[in-house]
């Protein structure tokens, strides 16, 4: 029996988490050998220009309006990467870091709320206090003093959830008031195109604070090729391919789980982890990983609930 298009819709976005993950492991890989903004801009540019070349036409026709928005969704990822990768670099524990970055989830419908004034379930106020105690016990062994490797993680899951924000806004179309009163259509940016500028962005603002911040001599010098795999891995199969994949999977079909299986990715960071680098978590890193998942479960209550229902009422039907 063939399957169904939101059936490979859901298998498709499962690769892509795993993708996703294994990419963490590349990148500490990568970042233990070179500094890590310039293992971003060589990940990014690489990744962007994939991306770009493949889709050069529709580039071709976006408005003005459209790659400034898309511009603008880059600068705020390239900001958020920057922390992410500095906490990636100082982490002693990538699994903990995986469950820390996935907290922009849950800030993402506080900051709709009153930023951009959008009203938000009543799940969404559930899920805030369940991942700040979630934070709190995964800095409990400091005696509530968190390392820098965690504070950086959470700086960037904040504007990590600023950046998810923008890419929704910028790939859907909208109605908005301008200044002087008129009603104006802002027209959406396609997947693919706003993806490849954003990559590049992060890929330039990464370059300008690495040429500021870090020596290159001494990676440039010393380049090997374990160290261009590893480049290579992550712009190819954790950045270009991991796009291009969800964006496919997505295609398929609007009945899709997307929003409950990309939830996935820190459960398979932390089995990543624990097989390539021998991670283990103690009592309260699990206790406090393990709230942080409550609460993006508790987050996407009303689409995992509509999912289950849907896949009993298959069940009863076959």
């Amino acid at each position: 029996m063939p399957l169904s298009n939101a059936r490979k819709s859901d298998l498709l976005l499962v690769v892509v988490t795993l993708m996703a993950a294994i990419s963490w492991i590349f990148s500490k890989e990568a970042v233990l050998l070179m500094p890590p903004l310039l293992f971003m801009a060589m990940r990014f540019l690489l990744a962007g220009s994939v991306l770009a070349f493949i889709a050069r036409r529709p580039l071709r026709r976006l408005s003005a309006d459209q790659f400034r928005r898309s511009v603008g969704v880059g600068l705020v990822f390239g900001i958020a990467m920057s922390f992410w990768v500095m906490g990636l670099f100082h982490a002693t524990h990538v699994g903990e870091g995986a469950f820390l970055t996935s907290l922009g989830v849950v800030v993402v419908p506080v900051l709709a709320r009153f930023i951009f004034r959008e009203e938000q379930p009543a799940s969404t106020w559930f899920a805030i206090p369940v991942a700040v105690s979630g934070l709190a016990l995964l800095s409990l062994k400091n005696g509530f003093r968190p390392e820098i490797g965690q504070l950086f993680f959470v700086v960037a899951a904040c504007i990590f959830a600023l950046f998810f924000t923008l890419n929704t806004r910028a790939a859907n179309q909208r109605t908005v008031i301008n200044r002087l009163g008129e009603t104006i259509e802002k027209q959406r940016v396609p997947a693919l195109p706003l993806t490849s500028i954003a990559l590049l962005i992060v890929g330039t603002v990464t370059l300008v604070e690495s040429a500021f911040l870090e020596p290159w001599t001494p990676t440039l010098n010393n380049f090997s090729g374990i160290l261009a795999m590893w480049i290579i891995a992550s712009a190819v199969v954790g950045t270009a391919g991991r796009f291009l994949l969800q964006t496919y999977a997505q295609s398929l079909s609007t009945h899709s789980h997307g929003v409950v299986i990309m939830i996935l990715e820190p459960v398979w960071v932390a089995l990543f982890a624990a097989g390539w680098f021998s991670e283990s978590m103690s009592g309260p890193q699990m206790a406090g990983c393990g709230l942080i998942f409550l609460a993006l479960l508790i987050n996407r209550w009303g689409v995992i609930s509509k999912a289950v229902k849907g896949w009993t009422r298959k069940r009863k039907t076959s």
